[in-house]
């Protein structure tokens, strides 16, 4: 259509917009650009302590369009602003000139056998497939790992998803641990009220995987 699609970040505590892929300067795929003038971005681990760059961890901003508060919630502002910096609860990482690249949220990662897995990065893998048209990822309990990883995956209008597929791609594009124990095939993926998918619901509608057995049985419905 002739004109730039540029890729950015922000959220409503930071009024919408913290980064963007720069109009007339180096735009990098894959990432969400560099901050804007007069904010700063720093990745930080659980302990605030700040990471170096291309080290996955919390992304935090400040500056003048991080908000004060919560209206009538100090418990929850004094969670996400500390000492001026926004708490996004994002994780990601910065390159070396800046470049900020997002991997999922903290409060979604799955820990199985010790191993942080995103599900970002298998949403990827699984949306990849011609006849998805969305995936949701999520962990599920687990005996023997903790947790391991479900896919819902939505199929697109007029085709049918072959998990056995789903599956073969996922062993090339993905380390093992990060592949997917059991993918469900539903007719539409929760969403909350606001249109984004509802993991929370996932979770709990999910039946409770409590052998490491009974993970590796795909469900398919129809």
């Amino acid at each position: 259509y002739g004109f730039a699609l540029l890729e950015g970040y922000g959220l409503s505590e930071g009024t919408c917009a913290s980064t963007l892929n720069p109009l007339t300067g180096p735009r990098r795929a894959g990432t969400v650009g560099i901050a804007f003038p007069g904010q700063e971005m720093r990745i930080v681990d659980e302990n605030g302590v700040e990471l170096g760059p291309g080290v996955d961890g919390e992304v935090v901003v400040r500056g003048p369009n991080v908000m004060r508060g919560y209206l009538g919630r100090p418990d929850d502002t004094a969670r996400t602003v500390i000492d001026g910096w926004l708490h996004t609860g994002d994780v990601g990482h910065l390159d070396p000139e800046g470049y900020l690249t997002l991997v999922g949220r903290s409060k979604d990662m799955i820990i199985r056998g010790g191993e942080n897995i995103y599900p970002k990065e298998i949403e990827d893998v699984l949306a990849g497939d011609p006849s998805v048209l969305e995936a949701a990822v999520i962990g599920v309990p687990d005996e023997k790992w903790g947790e391991v990883v479900v896919a819902y995956v939505q199929p697109r209008p007029g085709t049918t998803v072959d998990t056995t597929a789903l599956q073969a791609r996922c062993t090339h594009q993905l380390s093992h641990y990060k592949r997917p124990t059991t993918i469900v095939v539903v007719d539409a993926i929760a969403k909350n009220a606001v249109g984004k998918i509802d993991k929370t619901m996932l979770r709990t509608t999910h039946p409770t995987t409590t052998t490491t057995a009974a993970a590796t049985q795909r469900i398919d419905q129809p």
